[in-house]
């Protein structure tokens, strides 16, 4: 069957008239279906652990920039295990399945009703180590078995591959990073937001990049594993080391570089290879702190647009929808630079080096930075600072018919006069003389001198609601949602005037029973949106529109009857005022880093293939993945241990990456670049023989000796 499959599609190719191999074909589907399975899931994964796992912004933080760090760790292990044990296309099938079963688990693990939370954090921690694994192990092979399909002759039908495969992966991720947080937000499951969905479907994509991978079983050139080489340059630093420590005292003529103690068991030409290599990666030391920035958009940036204003004119957009600009600007980024940027620093004489366009990539990322602490600090004025120690926040709800003026001595804010259902500009912060205080307000109502006593704590925010009976005013405390919602939500509670008990509902959410005599519901989180709701009066029920519940505001439903007419009367107060800084002003920041990213990342890959001899090309992708991994560990020290106001944390990572810059820019100069056509010549000496010989893992001095017989 494979057989004739292979003729179909040769039949096929030569009908369609392309030298492309038909098999890359099922390599680009794949990667298109696995880029939307990764960059979706990611896109939701730090509001998951906020909002699903409830863990604080720190910690989220923490556990996501791990998931990353392992995903970029485990390539090399990918790397080793294709190219020592199974093969690309066995490791490819296999860790797929793994990685499939890990977004299932996930998936489960976001249902509520699966089990208590501890149970969610479980499933979730086993489904997202499994999706590292998986996604990290095929990250070097499926790209690499796309570049084995072309024949020795088709150099540039092979840098194409590369072009399209990179398109591909950008185009999975741009789709998914609109799908999926509309799939968590929009699409309501189990009462919430589906992250059970949200997760599923990216899941799904993967069954179907499997799937498609595999029709293509029949096409693909397979080469045997042949062997790893990063085992063998790290065996030969190995004995370059334990041989220079073992002469250590000895009377050894001294050696002009340290990896020359290497030379009694490995041939000289293997040796300059390895120094080539070892340049380069003593070169990549500085750069973990930049991927220490850049993975930040999918944490603390979608963090701080979930306290901010999203509307755009009735279009709302995802805090964790915000990534898809960076894709968006990277497609747009790229032939600019290619074809305007360079050429024009080229027409002025500028030479514009790799290592110099990374330099200045660096320098983006890090005014990125200091754009989004310029964000945080407007974010942050806008929001009101909760009670601390020896304070009280105050204000105050009219409910009776006539205007009441409010003194407190001493106080500032006093005296204030409130008119009836009038929503209050403000809290009034009082401060307290111990952790409890009584105080006595003066009130003036009607021409009448009235007191409410109240004894008010610290640390806590009030209202105080006054109401008449009869000719009588008084007075009820109530204790107030004192901090901001978070991730972008809105709360609200009801407080029931009406003089009989009514049963509230809103958005399917049932607040219970609240009590005829001023009574208060607790308080329930609600999405940004406009709300219909019902009133219950035992048989009778009121249809109520509570309109808009807006993005991190809190608010306090007062339901009253309008005087001789016994019917119910909404008055809608705004306890904690909405978000107002609106998440446009995240634009320019990542703007910058897109910028910085075409400039760095695309040329750091580049560098590190034309900087590499052309069997060791592996070893330098592999080492440029690590300082992925280790940038991430960097904002798990940093989240978990620094207790920095976050934009104080934004300056400090720029900072760091203003300083790193310079060293790697020192660094830098001191580089020789390395021809790459040199590097090429010899493409088919005796190391390039010995990989494809089943004595492979012998020795390399012992190889070479064989090949030369």
């Amino acid at each position: 069957m494979a057989k004739k499959n292979t003729v179909f599609f040769c039949l096929l190719q030569r009908l369609c008239g392309t030298t492309y191999p038909l098999s890359i074909i099922f390599v680009m589907v794949n990667e298109f279906c696995e880029g939307f399975s990764y960059y979706g899931m990611k896109a939701v994964l730090i509001l998951y652990f906020a909002n699903f796992l409830h863990w604080d912004d720190d910690q989220s933080t923490a556990i996501y920039h791990a998931f990353m760090g392992l995903a970029y760790f485990t390539p090399v292990l990918g790397a080793l295990i294709a190219d020592s044990w199974l093969g690309k296309f066995k490791t490819i099938v296999i860790l797929s399945i793994v990685y499939i079963i890990g977004l299932v688990v996930t998936s489960i693990g976001a249902i509520p009703p699966v089990g208590n939370h501890t149970v969610h954090v479980v499933l979730s921690m086993f489904g997202i180590f499994l999706i590292a694994l998986g996604a990290g192990c095929i990250k070097p092979c499926v790209s690499a078995i796309g570049g084995d399909q072309f024949e020795e002759g088709q150099h540039v039908e092979r840098r194409r591959f590369f072009s399209f495969f990179y398109l591909c992966i950008n185009a999975g991720s741009l789709l998914s990073t609109i799908i999926t947080p509309i799939l968590r937000a929009d699409v309501k499951c189990f009462g919430g937001e589906c992250y059970a969905l949200a997760f599923g479907v990216p899941a799904a994509l993967m069954v179907v990049a499997t799937v498609v991978f595999l029709s293509g079983s029949g096409l693909y050139k397979n080469l045997p594993p042949q062997g790893n080489i990063l085992v063998r340059v790290s065996r030969c630093i190995g004995f370059a080391i334990r041989n220079r420590w073992k002469h250590r005292s000895s009377a050894y003529a001294k050696r002009e570089h340290w990896l020359d103690w290497a030379t009694e068991k490995y041939p000289e030409h293997v040796i300059m290879e390895i120094k080539m290599v070892t340049r380069v990666l003593f070169l990549y030391l500085p750069l973990p702190m930049y991927w220490a920035l850049f993975d930040q958009m999918g944490s603390r940036w979608t963090l701080q647009a979930t306290v901010m204003n999203a509307n755009f004119g009735g279009f709302i957009i995802q805090p964790d929808q915000m990534q898809t600009i960076n894709a968006i600007l990277i497609v747009t980024f790229i032939p600019i630079f290619d074809m305007g940027v360079y050429p024009l620093f080229a027409k002025c004489k500028l030479n514009l080096t790799p290592l110099r366009r990374m330099t200045v990539g660096m320098l983006l990322a890090s005014v990125a930075f200091i754009a989004a602490a310029v964000v945080e600090l407007q974010v942050q004025s806008t929001l009101v600072p909760e009670p601390g120690v020896k304070e009280s926040y105050v204000q105050f709800l009219n409910l009776a018919d006539k205007d009441i003026t409010i003194s407190l001595q001493g106080h500032d804010g006093f005296p204030t006069t409130m008119a009836p259902s009038q929503d209050p500009d403000h809290y009034i912060k009082l401060q307290l003389d111990s952790n409890n205080q009584s105080f006595m307000f003066d009130l003036t109502y009607e021409g009448r001198n009235t007191t409410c006593h109240q004894t008010l704590s610290e640390a806590n925010a009030y209202s105080i609601l006054f109401y008449n009976e009869s000719t009588n005013l008084h007075c009820r405390l109530l204790e107030d949602e004192k901090s901001k919602p978070q991730k972008g939500k809105a709360t609200l509670r009801f407080v029931n005037a009406y003089g009989r008990d009514l049963n509230f509902t809103l958005g399917g959410e049932e607040f219970g029973t609240v009590d005829a005599n001023y009574g208060s519901s607790t308080y329930k989180v609600f999405t940004r949106g406009h709300y219909q709701g019902m009133c219950e009066d035992g048989a009778i029920e009121y249809p109520v529109d509570f309109g808009l519940l807006d993005f991190g505001a809190a608010y306090t439903i007062i339901t009253d009857v309008v005087p001789e007419e016994s019917r119910l009367k909404i008055w809608k107060t705004e306890d904690i005022r909405a978000n107002t800084v609106h998440i446009a002003w995240q634009i320019p920041q990542y703007v910058l880093m897109a910028a910085g990213e075409v400039m760095f990342t695309i040329t750091a890959v580049e560098f590190s293939y034309s900087q590499a001899p052309i069997n060791m090309k592996a070893v330098l992708q592999s080492g440029l993945l690590l300082t992925v991994a280790f940038g991430n560990i960097i904002v798990v020290i940093v989240a978990k241990s620094a207790f920095l106001e976050q934009w104080e944390e934004f300056v400090l990572f720029a900072c760091l990456l203003i300083a790193v810059c310079i060293i790697f820019s020192i660094m830098a100069y001191h580089y020789t670049y390395v021809d790459s056509g040199e590097l090429a010549k010899p493409a088919k000496d005796a190391e390039e023989i010995a990989l494809s010989l089943p004595y492979a893992d012998e020795p390399l001095d012992a190889v070479y000796k064989q090949t030369s017989m």
